[in-house]
């Protein structure tokens, strides 16, 4: 399998496979690989001659600078995690920070139409501008065909669709259902982090989102949100940051239900020092 840490080697790997008139599938990520990066890799190889897999913790993402220093960098078994599934049409770019952002690790500015601004981008500033220039930088140095994003990060995935939009990025931007563990708890690289009495009582998050997803279906949104708010009230162990439901286009939370619309309930969870997110369908 090859491993690439300069954007350079891999693009003139890249150039020589698209002479070829292969195409390639890319799935970017900040490592800790598990079974629901897999899943996104799988979905590349069924459709790509070759898929490239990144690996980058992006410094500009976090607000919180702890998270940064503590989030698991375990290079060596993503690579032997993604060998199981093929050593030849898999590929790996590995930078370093200097490699993708040079001497200046700031984030560009972006307006992705207000999108940015709601649920996530409330809660951590400069969440997205630093989502935007990675992922800029990443389509820049990969120049994929097809790229995978889960569907866990949906916000993020809507983003990532305006990004591509508004610079003509030639690359198709394709959402996966989110991957869980046999509980419901949604896949996350930040999940290893969990403390044993904090994995037990995570699937909650899951089994609150199908209950409120019921409600939605006879029950207003101010409802079924106060419902939710009272049952992470009984939970000592986790402790809800955010629930709201938004139109899947705008985001922007719901004021009344319309059948033409669909909806998305979006949750965030410190479960301990842990945060968590995930999201679900009502409609």
């Amino acid at each position: 399998m090859k491993v690439f840490h300069h954007k350079s080697e891999l693009s003139d790997h890249i150039n020589l496979l698209k002479g070829d008139g292969k195409s390639l599938g890319f799935v970017p990520t900040m490592g800790a690989l598990h079974e629901g990066h897999l899943a996104l890799v799988k979905a590349g190889l069924s459709t790509n001659d070759f898929v490239v897999v990144s690996i980058f913790v992006n410094p500009t993402q976090f607000d919180n600078q702890q998270d940064l220093v503590k989030y698991p960098r375990t290079l060596d078994d993503d690579v032997a995690l993604l060998k199981t599934l093929s050593e030849s049409t898999i590929m790996v770019y590995a930078p370093t920070v200097e490699d993708l952002y040079g001497d200046k690790v700031l984030s560009e500015s972006f307006n992705f139409g207000g999108l940015e601004h709601e649920m996530e981008g409330a809660f951590r500033a400069g969440h997205f501008d630093g989502v935007g220039t990675v992922v800029k930088r990443l389509f820049e140095a990969v120049k994929p065909d097809n790229a995978y994003f889960g569907e866990k990060d949906f916000q993020q995935l809507q983003i990532i669709k305006k990004l591509v939009s508004s610079y003509s990025i030639p690359v198709e931007v394709i959402g996966c259902p989110i991957h869980r563990a046999p509980d419901g708890l949604a896949m996350s690289s930040r999940n290893t982090r969990l403390t044993k009495e904090h994995r037990e009582a995570a699937p909650f998050i899951y089994k609150t989102l199908k209950s409120a997803k019921t409600k939605f279906g006879t029950k207003s949104a101010k409802t079924v949100s106060e419902w939710v708010v009272k049952q992470f009230k009984k939970q000592s162990l986790l402790k809800l940051e955010y629930f709201i439901i938004a139109d899947t286009e705008t985001l922007k939370p719901i004021k009344r239900k319309s059948t033409k619309k669909t909806y998305r309930a979006f949750i965030a969870v410190y479960a301990g020092d842990i945060r968590l997110i995930d999201n679900i369908a009502l409609n």
